[in-house]
């Protein structure tokens, strides 16, 4: 077997040990030429510095004798250095006194030459004698090419680069030649005895060690391959015996791959039994969820009705005129009301959820506005129970997300609920941030914790902590089964950590996308001279609202300094309504005006400069109080979200309602809440009595209940929009159930809108106006 030129051993490995020579060579050269030419560079320097420092004393005399044949002579030797190309002698004026210049030679290499030392160099020297030391006579000007040296390097740049060369080849000849008598000329004697060896019987056959070699690498690989002949023979011997043997076992192979195949047969169709049972189990388990939530909902619209209108009666006889002990006892029948309906809310919610019918919305929403308006809702629980609540939220956090607004406020309202309920001492602190597209909130209390044990039961249905828990706070166990379940929902995750008597931590983490449009219009605006004005602090740090409070400032770019050390500003203090120390100091501020912040809400109206700012925080609070303490914004100029408005504006007019229920008890609650609204109302027992109604009278709006005898609303709803006088009367859907679909049941018959029982003021005042028809409309419906 023969192999050609480039694929033989010696070949190769000279051709990789030359380039790694070459290589290694060009860089020892390109070092040596470096090397050269910082030396060639230092060398041109000190030549014609040299030449300068010999020429400058004669130079000098022949300026202070101002002699000029003297100096042409100067010049003229100065010229027969090879690289000097012009050399001028001048006065302190710059004249020249005496001048001598050649012509610069030519070469085509010259580029390379001004391309590594530069075309030319000036030396200029200044003139002085030994007699007249600090006077100037003049300067001696030496102009030289540099071509001069940068020809001299060249050359040697050229026969390093090229001898290297020539010593690369020779190496490569001489390895060659070495290689291929010691390495591959051994090897192809090898390898062709070695392939004289026959398939049918290589255990006959043995290789001759190539003489010279019996103590390198090739005699021991030469004695291997003998080696391995050796072994092919006892391996076909061997092999011959195993053939013989398989034959033996092929028939007991046959039987038993017989045997195993009908036992997997069997095994399969005991799998496929199983499956099928599997199958008609999940069937069962899919009709009983359908069914218990067809139940549910079912009930939810059987409890409601006369739920709806205990609260809604209870809530009217509280309008009336109440001695002290019948009003506190309507309230706590109110409020035992109330929680029987948010527990029965919790059941369909985590019933809904199993049962895969809990819809999200995906709509725009504030998390900061959520998480105040919650705080603000507990806020008079926690001052009940003398502890503080703190809302924490970072100042960077994005105004508006893409979410269900509604469920995570569910979540935290149960998360707070629980945290104010198991703790006695110390407080509550609620922190949000947003970061990598996640938003994390934490409700962290210094409550009674739980154990271990306890950590593992609370996200069951009907469990808490422990017994004792139980005992000494009641409670049903279902709010952080839903807080779980509506966090999983939305794709999120709830922990919690907690230590018995050390309090609890739950986190809850959202993927919500941010909403950017329309971002700017929430941001509070801080007028130039709040920040010219600064704020002086007067409450201490280890204060848990303080934080908050300063982390605001800070980001709207407002001075925070401490009200003792500096008596001019904004003074913003914490007090009470018996603080009279802090009232008294708050009295005597000379500042631009005071800001007293109570957690309690208590204290009495603000007079003069005071702006009372309650806590927890509120970030739109906390800057209209700056403004109408810095005398930016009226007193009297404040938004007052919160308050409740009036019943009837002048503007709006009263409407005439038609209100389809069958259940007096609701149609009294409702009549009554209409009639406080300022609208007139009247009553149809069924869906067929209201298209009655609407054909003998004029009505600007309908309630329409969903769940009727004799026509329900929703085939009344469909019979209405078949008659073209009512296609655009507003039809607003009234019902007690709460199960998903319903609401898209009621818009897909025809109605408007969608609201549930029981009856509440404000939910029915703004439906009204949602729908209410146009003045137009309504002068032309008359």
């Amino acid at each position: 077997m023969s192999k050609g030129f480039k694929q033989r051993l010696s070949y190769r490995l000279t051709r990789d040990t030359v380039l790694v020579a070459m290589v290694l060579g060009l860089v020892l050269n390109v070092v040596q030429i470096t090397l050269d030419y910082f030396s060639a560079k230092e060398s041109m320097e000190n030549e014609i510095h040299a030449l300068i420092d010999i020429s400058n004393s004669p130079a000098s005399q022949i300026a202070y004798n101002i002699d000029v044949r003297l100096a042409e002579e100067l010049l003229d030797g100065l010229l027969r250095h090879p690289a000097t190309i012009d050399a001028r002698i001048t006065d302190n004026d710059d004249e020249t006194m005496a001048a001598s210049s050649k012509s610069s030679p030519e070469s085509p290499y010259r580029w390379v030459s001004d391309l590594l030392f530069g075309s030319d160099r000036v030396f200029r020297q200044e003139l002085q004698v030994p007699q007249l030391e600090d006077l100037s006579l003049g300067h001696l000007i030496v102009t030289i090419d540099t071509y001069h040296y940068g020809a001299l390097f060249l050359q040697r740049a050229g026969y390093t680069l090229i001898s290297g060369l020539l010593k690369s080849l020779i190496l490569s000849a001489a390895l060659l030649a070495i290689f291929y008598f010691v390495l591959t000329r051994p090897m192809l004697n090898v390898i062709s005895a070695l392939s004289q060896v026959r398939a049918s019987s290589p255990e006959k056959v043995r290789l001759p060690i190539p003489a010279n070699h019996r103590e390198d690498e090739i005699g021991t690989m030469v004695g291997i391959i003998n080696q391995h002949l050796e072994t092919i023979d006892s391996s076909l011997a061997q092999l011959r015996h195993a053939e013989s043997a398989m034959k033996n076992y092929s028939t007991q192979l046959e039987q038993e791959v017989e045997d195993r195949t009908r036992e997997i047969s069997e095994k399969n169709e005991a799998l496929q039994r199983g499956n099928r049972a599997l199958v008609k189990a999940k069937e069962d388990a899919v009709r009983r969820a359908r069914a218990r939530a067809n139940f549910l909902a079912s009930m939810s619209h059987e409890i409601r009705t006369p739920l709806n209108g205990v609260l809604g009666m209870l809530g009217l006889a509280l309008e009336g005129e109440l001695d002290p002990a019948q009003r506190n006892r309507m309230e706590i029948a109110l409020n035992a009301g109330e929680n029987l309906l948010g527990l029965l809310n919790d059941i369909l919610d985590i019933s809904k959820v199993e049962a895969g019918k809990l819809s999200l919305e995906n709509i725009p929403f504030s998390v900061r506005h959520l998480i105040e308006e919650c705080a603000t809702l507990h806020a008079q629980q926690a001052r009940r129970k003398h502890i503080y609540l703190v809302t924490e939220i970072d100042p960077d956090l994005p105004e508006n997300f893409l979410g269900d607004p509604t469920r995570v406020r569910q979540v935290l309202n149960n998360l707070l609920s629980n945290a104010i309920k198991f703790t006695d001492e110390g407080g509550v602190k609620i922190r949000a941030a947003y970061s990598g597209g996640s938003m994390r909130i934490d409700v962290v209390d210094t409550g009674i914790g739980m154990s271990s044990e306890g950590l593992h039961r609370i996200f069951s249905p009907f469990s808490q902590a422990d017994a004792e828990t139980t005992r000494l706070y009641g409670g049903t166990g279902l709010g952080l089964t839903l807080c779980r379940q509506l966090v999983e929902r939305m794709h999120g995750q709830i922990l919690v950590d907690s230590r018995q008597g050390n309090g609890t931590h739950f986190t809850v983490t959202l993927p919500l996308p941010v909403h950017e449009a329309g971002e700017d219009q929430d941001l509070p605006r801080v007028d130039a001279r709040v920040r010219d004005i600064g704020i002086a602090m007067a409450i201490p740090p280890e204060n848990p609202h303080r934080s908050a409070i300063e982390a605001e400032l800070r980001k709207r770019g407002i001075p925070v300094r401490g009200a003792s050390r500096h008596p001019e500003g904004i003074l913003l203090a914490l007090a009470s309504a018996d603080d009279e120390e802090t009232l008294a100091f708050a009295a005597d501020w000379q500042g631009a005006g005071v800001i007293l912040a109570d957690a309690t809400g208590t204290l009495p109206p603000a007079r003069g400069r005071y702006q009372l700012l309650s806590l927890p925080l509120r970030r739109n609070e906390l800057f209209r109080c700056l403004a109408r303490a810095a005398g930016v914004m009226a007193s009297d100029d404040r938004a007052t979200p919160d308050a409740a408005p009036e019943e009837q504006t002048g503007t709006e007019q009263s409407l005439a309602v038609l209100l389809v229920e069958d259940n007096q008890v609701n149609q009294l609650v409702a009549s009554n809440l209409l009639k406080k609204l300022g609208h007139r109302a009247d009553h149809a027992e069924n869906g067929l009595k209201a298209i009655q109604a609407l054909e003998q009278s004029h009505y600007d709006l309908v309630l329409m209940d969903c769940q009727m005898p004799v026509m329900d609303g929703y085939e009344a709803t469909q019979r209405i929009r078949q008659n073209p006088q009512w296609k655009d009367l507003p039809i607003i859907a009234v019902t007690a159930n709460v199960m998903q679909g319903d609401r898209e049941d009621c818009l897909a018959s025809g109605m408007n809108d969608y609201i549930t029982k029981p009856y509440k003021r404000d939910e029915l005042r703004e439906v009204i106006n949602r729908w209410r028809p146009s003045p137009s409309s309504e002068s032309s419906g008359r």
